[in-house]
């Protein structure tokens, strides 16, 4: 090996060297950014989360108030229903008096 293979080789080897020494206390630095950013989201998931369980019981309020107006309207619907029910009953009642008061007609005979 020639003389200058060996000292080009030896200089690769400490930039190496000071790399890998570099190494810990970059991997600190990512250790706590990491800390960091987790900390970060979890105040973030937690604040999303209020406002979703927030937003779910406005909702649920609505959807409650909704569904008492539509259980009201569905009453007044069944009250007009009965009603008409009644007065159909009624009728029909009537015109069977009517018919039994009258006998029985003879039908015509088709031809």
């Amino acid at each position: 090996m020639s003389p200058q293979t060996l000292v080009r080789r030896v200089e690769k080897l400490e930039e190496r060297v000071t790399i890998l020494e570099e190494l810990p206390a970059r991997i600190d630095d990512l250790t706590l950014q990491i800390s960091q950013l987790r900390e970060e989201m979890r105040g973030e998931f937690s604040a999303v989360r209020g406002e979703m369980d927030g937003g779910f019981a406005a909702v649920r309020g609505e959807m409650n108030s909704g569904f008492a107006a539509l259980r009201a309207e569905m009453r007044a619907g069944d009250a007009e229903i009965m009603s008409q029910a009644r007065a159909l009953h009624e009728d029909v009642i009537a015109r069977l008096a009517l018919i039994q008061e009258g006998g029985r007609r003879p039908r015509k005979k088709r031809s």
